[in-house]
């Protein structure tokens, strides 16, 4: 575990100024320990109350009725259980301040506030699951409690915790006509910042992989250590989920050490089983405001400007994607192959291209044959199958894939490279010590076939490669399947590319 106070000092610094601010960061990268850290760092000290309050049991509670009893109940478990010593306002209070919604939760932390000597710390959990009405009341109480504490008592400071800052909440059309009084769309504005956990640097992945190693004896290898990081770009839960597989399970030898191998092993393990992180994620893939970023991103197009900033805001939340270098990128390896093999997995299964068909008897995979296959199966089966697809834009790009997962698994790897603006994805096959390198496009009438041979020289130039494959969609209803499905040999930029026509 890494030291929680060396990712925590901005927190702890915002607190100490007696800020209101919301600490966001993506799926299970830590925010819940830290928190649980922070409560007891907190306590220890003898300087602040701090409550660790988890907001699940309001969480898509849109009345205010249902949800701000829920809400000041897990303020009152939380005292019961970890301040028993501490006066709190009791059941006839607590009926008397909900006797009167619109000031239940400030009265409540008024009350409560008034009982100690020590400054409150209030650590909102879940914060961002709140919604409708009963997020607006949550909101606006705490509003003006904070502009009323010189004058009456009131948490010294207040963390809303979520996947998402406040101003990415989102509010319906009646709430922001509610919300209109406020000048504002968030009644939260006394925010004095957003902070956010990050994810692990390359060395403290390395720092924690140490640990092991401190406690066993086992040492992972620098080619080992290297490729969990690039895997899970130091996201906590699946770097600790790749380590705990290897040694937990796979390498229970601790003279044995770990290489490259156990990890690709291991990262095979966690996609294929779906653990319960990664089967959160799938289920998120099927909402509509994912699909608006994600399927853009299969076709190397760009979503539509007015639906960008609130379902972006949503998704980089989640954190499925991140902004790298001004660019729009799938956050992580793993994601990239959990996206479409979760999306493809049912076409993949009932896909019967047994993977001994195209390999040769020294071994090699045979590509040229596997994509005439592809023809094939496109022509009979595939074309139709791809309109079943929810990503129904990329329905091709998905089937392909299928197609290729299902051959490829049994003895290498399909890695891609998908983004926002591009026109294309990049498919990289590894079999053995050998790269092939695919890019595929839908033929549009704005583009000419030069200008996708650029495209696929430049992928070519970047992967170190000399030849390639361009397998080129024509979805126009006009043309023939005759005239639709070609091969043709190609060189352009000093590459030799075989161009896939479908």
């Amino acid at each position: 575990m890494i030291p929680p106070e060396r990712r925590l000092g901005p927190v702890l610094q915002l607190i100490e100024e007696r800020k209101y601010f919301t600490l966001h960061a993506g799926r299970q990268t830590g925010k819940t320990t830290s928190l649980m850290w922070l409560a007891a760092h907190l306590n220890a000290s003898g300087r602040w109350r701090a409550l660790w309050v988890d907001l699940e049991t309001a969480r898509e509670q849109p009345d205010p009725a249902v949800a701000l009893p829920a809400i000041l109940e897990a303020i009152d478990r939380t005292l019961r259980l970890q301040h028993a010593d501490l006066a709190r306002p009791d059941a006839n209070e607590i009926e008397a301040v909900l006797g009167k919604l619109t000031t239940a939760l400030l009265d409540y932390l008024a009350r409560l506030t008034a009982s100690d000597e020590l400054p409150l710390v209030l650590l909102f959990d879940e914060a961002d699951g709140l919604v409708g009405s009963a997020m607006v009341a949550f909101l606006t109480q705490l509003r003006h409690g904070y502009i009323a504490r010189s004058q009456a008592p009131f948490p010294s400071s207040v963390v809303l915790v979520g996947q998402r800052q406040v101003r990415d909440y989102v509010l319906g059309t009646e709430d922001r006509r509610v919300l209109s009084w406020l000048g504002t769309t968030s009644p939260f504005n006394i925010t004095a910042e957003a902070t956010t956990l990050g994810p692990f640097t390359r060395a403290e992945v390395g720092e924690l992989l140490a640990q092991h190693t401190a406690a066993t004896g086992q040492r992972f290898e620098p080619e080992a250590v290297a490729r969990i990081w690039e895997l899970g770009q130091g996201h906590p839960w699946l770097t600790n989920a790749l380590a705990a597989q290897i040694v937990g399970r796979d390498v229970k030898d601790r003279g044995i050490p770990i290489t490259a191998l156990h990890v690709e092993s291991a990262k095979e393990t966690i996609i294929l089983e779906r653990r319960s992180h990664i089967d959160s994620l799938v289920a998120r893939l099927r909402e509509p405001r994912v699909r608006r970023i994600l399927e853009p991103m299969l076709l190397g197009t760009r979503p539509s400007a007015e639906l960008l900033d609130d379902d972006l805001g949503y998704v980089l939340g989640l954190g499925l994607v991140r902004v790298e270098c001004g660019e729009l990128q799938i956050a992580n390896p793993i994601y990239r192959e959990v996206i479409p093999r979760a999306l493809t997995w049912a076409q993949q299964i009932s896909i019967h291209q047994p993977t001994e068909w195209y390999v040769r008897p020294d071994g090699a995979l045979d590509v040229p044959g596997l994509l005439a296959a592809w023809q094939v199966f496109w022509r009979k089966d595939g074309h139709l199958a791809a309109e079943g697809f929810g990503y129904r834009e990329a329905g091709p790009h998905l089937m392909l894939m299928a197609f290729l997962q299902r051959v490829v698994n049994g003895g290498g790897r399909v890695e891609r490279e998908y983004g926002l603006g591009r026109g294309a994805l990049d498919l990289m096959i590894f079999w053995r010590a050998e790269r092939y390198a695919i890019e595929v496009k839908i033929r549009r009438d704005t583009e000419t076939e030069a200008e996708a041979l650029d495209q696929v020289a430049r992928y070519l130039d970047r992967a170190g490669l000399g030849e390639g494959w361009l397998v080129l969609f024509d979805l126009r209803k006009e043309v023939s399947w005759v005239d639709k499905l070609f091969v043709r040999d190609v060189e352009h930029a000093a590459k030799q590319i075989r161009i896939m026509g479908c």
